[in-house]
């Protein structure tokens, strides 16, 4: 730590350890309940693990997302100051909590409480997210980097609102964010000279 300012190097590491926890544990959520039958069909493979599986395929596609956000944020501020590093934390554990809600809403996919805190859940790791991206585009007046982590951020409002209306409706929002890596891709190449090839 130098002047107030901490590496993000230091972040990094711990960072990964969480992300590597939370992704491994969305697997263990998965419904403990046996077939009735010693040998299941197909059907009843599904009715049981279907709706679990494309939570878990979902979870670990949106923590990915974030993860790779986070990790070019780290390299594009490479010093933060104390509030910063707090409000990481908070980021790391909107990430911890993703396997608990992941697997509630995997075993409880009709239940609209379960899915409203779901959403909210991956609503606030957009926010924080968004949030730590314009604390450092912010320093250089780097504006339009925020481009990718906004456009996340108000996916995941709109499919919280959706779910307060439609319980059922958000599962056909949340698979937009696959888009944010296209987003990103395309704010580096237009704004490469600027950024030197980091893009969320």
């Amino acid at each position: 730590m130098s002047g107030g300012h901490l590496e993000m190097r230091r972040m990094e590491a711990l960072s990964n350890t969480v992300f590597g926890v939370a992704m491994t544990l969305l697997a263990y959520q998965a419904p403990r309940e046996k077939f009735a039958s010693a040998d299941p069909q197909w059907r009843e493979i599904w009715h049981l693990y279907g709706a679990f599986l494309s939570t878990l395929l979902l979870s670990f596609i949106v923590a990915g997302m974030f993860w790779y956000s986070h990790q070019r944020r780290l390299a594009y501020a490479t010093h933060a100051g104390r509030a910063e590093v707090l409000l990481n934390l908070f980021f790391l554990l909107s990430i911890i909590l993703l396997p608990v809600t992941c697997g509630l809403y995997g075993n409880n996919y009709d239940s609209p409480n379960v899915t409203t805190l779901y959403s909210f859940n991956l609503l606030l790791i957009a926010l924080f997210n968004t949030v730590l991206w314009a604390i450092a585009v912010a320093r250089k007046n780097d504006w339009v980097m925020l481009a990718t982590p906004a456009f996340s951020l108000v996916l995941f409002c709109a499919a919280l609102v959706a779910c307060l209306i439609d319980p059922h409706s958000p599962k056909y929002i949340w698979p937009i964010a696959f888009l944010s890596p296209f987003i990103s891709a395309y704010v580096e190449r237009r704004h490469r000279p600027k950024f030197d090839g980091e893009a969320p």
